[in-house]
């Protein structure tokens, strides 16, 4: 199958909302070090497009109610250098129009924004996660991913064609990236997002040694954090104060920019009428633009 059910684990702190999941490719090169999928994908930094992936999802999508939420993508991401030749994700999204599904996009790569006049001519919104502005620490959490102005910019390219933008402000790392969350959340702000999902670190197996050997002094602090949490759901969360106070601080910095906030699966609920994958801003099918 081609489009499955999105069940993160099963876990009991998840509140997003029915959809279906669409990874193009498996595996990703972006280097994450806090990526969960690579605890449990083989050769996951080794990227690899479906086979038959057209034909496989246009006989599956013709299956799909028309009201069905498709995710792009939640293992891998669906914008890996080599979709600028193969163009394999956009493709997709032209079957996926065509078929009239509303579809959000995932994403930490500015190729997203070849694909933003497309884009406006769907019931689609895109999430493009921002970790952090530096550069640097950019280059040693997300080695692989496109640098954060070249995101920001994506950000406004697609906001400035009329896609819904969300921010992922995730995840926030204690002593890496938490004492950049006004500026995170402003910059997001002015790039056009409308909406920002965030949650702490949640250490799959793996996962915190890698942190711990780029970032040693911040990374042992770490370590000493998560010796009070918990594990739920296969990941290994920190002290649930920790977290809420983290949250409170982005969700305070939201509302001054006017921004709709939810957490990811760290057991807050979003506010009525807010989705907390940011799907809520999906357009409706009367306000989507005609691709020219």
């Amino acid at each position: 199958m081609i489009l499955n059910p999105f069940d993160p684990w099963k876990s009991r702190l998840c509140t997003c909302p029915s959809k279906l999941s669409l990874n193009p490719y498996t595996g990703c090169p972006h280097g994450c070090l806090y990526c969960y999928a690579s605890s449990y994908i083989p050769n996951f930094r080794t990227c690899r497009p479906k086979t038959d992936l057209p034909r496989r999802l246009a006989l599956e999508a013709a299956r799909v109610p028309q009201g069905r939420l498709l995710a792009m993508s939640n293992s891998s991401d669906p914008y890996p250098p080599m979709e600028e030749k193969l163009c394999l994700s956009r493709n997709c999204l032209e079957i996926l129009r065509a078929r009239g599904l509303a579809v959000q996009v995932v994403t930490k790569s500015c190729l997203v924004a070849r694909d933003a006049q497309l884009l406006a001519g769907m019931r689609a919104c895109v999430a493009i996660t921002l970790t952090t502005l530096d550069d640097s620490i950019s280059r040693s959490l997300e080695s692989g991913a496109s640098l954060p102005g070249q995101r920001l910019k994506a950000m406004e390219k697609l906001a400035a064609l009329g896609v819904p933008v969300s921010a992922r402000i995730d995840p926030i790392i204690p002593g890496i990236n938490d004492a950049e969350i006004d500026d995170l959340v402003s910059a997001v702000s002015r790039a056009g997002a409308l909406h920002i999902t965030s949650s702490t670190y949640k250490a799959r197996p793996g996962g915190l040694k890698r942190i711990m050997n780029a970032f040693p002094e911040q990374g042992a602090a770490l370590q000493r954090l998560f010796a009070g949490g918990e594990m739920m759901a296969g990941s290994l969360y920190l002290p649930a104060e920790l977290r809420r106070g983290l949250m409170e601080r982005i969700a305070a910095s939201a509302e001054v920019e006017a921004l709709t906030f939810s957490s990811c699966r760290e057991g807050s609920e979003p506010a009525p009428g807010i989705n907390c994958d940011g799907s809520h801003l999906l357009p409706s099918q009367d306000k989507v633009k005609p691709e020219e």
